[in-house]
């Protein structure tokens, strides 16, 4: 039994709060367990120096931490785990959009870690992508954009092996002590986006591998089948 009394194959309880905040193009407070996450896109009419002309559009994302979202207070600065995170975050958003699509404007994905418990990073990109496809549709709906940028859907979650066994979605009690250690990026057709993994001990052999890709699969599955659910329906009008 984990410490929280989940199975091995159960995530956390998951929450999309839409348009958390009003004021920038799309919002989105996403909770896994005792994890949450900020994440909000604004877009502006430029993108950088070197796609100017290119009549392509650029998805960006920034990542931090903020004080009192750990026990022990997080500093204001960019630290380079948040630069590597951050990286991680826009990488895999604009894996699912067409940016010829977008035009020649930027959207940049914020995700600020309001609690963390494991898994940040992983939050980050679930919560990012619903706030980035609000933000298209609402573009969309006002005539700045010809066709929805969007491509598919976008989910992640971490899983690791822990006291020998594979368990999905771990907080970071488990996190903390896990012998692998994985993030995996995926979009909602199943292909895969991006792995990250690290044993933090011994080796592990290809077939412990294959295990964990298979359970961060279906979780994936399941958080990917509850965006397709929420985003059914469009965001509420801005008054």
């Amino acid at each position: 039994m984990r410490p929280d009394g989940r199975r091995n194959d159960e995530l956390r309880p998951l929450a999309f709060e839409r348009d958390f905040t009003e004021m920038a193009h799309g919002s989105c407070l996403v909770s896994f367990g005792r994890t949450r996450v900020l994440c909000t896109a604004s877009i502006e009419e430029e993108v950088p120096r070197w796609l100017r002309g290119s009549d392509r559009g650029w998805v960006t994302a920034e990542y931090s931490m903020l004080p009192g979202s750990s026990p022990e207070r997080i500093r204001r600065r960019n630290s380079g785990r948040g630069q590597e995170i951050q990286r991680l975050i826009g990488r895999s958003l604009r894996a699912v959009v067409d940016l010829s699509a977008v035009a020649e404007r930027q959207v940049t994905v914020d995700c600020d870690v309001l609690q963390a418990d494991g898994g940040t990073r992983t939050a980050s990109i679930c919560g990012g992508f619903v706030a980035l496809h609000d933000a298209f549709t609402r573009m969309l709906a006002a005539g700045d954009l010809k066709e929805h940028p969007i491509t598919d859907r976008l989910a992640a979650v971490s899983v690791g092996i822990v006291d020998g066994e594979a368990r999905l979605d771990l907080p970071y009690e488990e996190d903390a002590i896990a012998e692998v250690d994985l993030n995996v990026v995926m979009t909602g057709s199943g292909d895969y986006v991006e792995v990250q993994g690290t044993a933090e001990g011994e080796p592990f052999a290809r077939d412990r591998l294959d295990v964990l890709l298979d359970l961060a699969a279906e979780g994936i599955a399941t958080i990917a089948a509850t965006q397709r659910d929420l985003l059914v329906a469009p965001p509420a009008p801005r008054p």
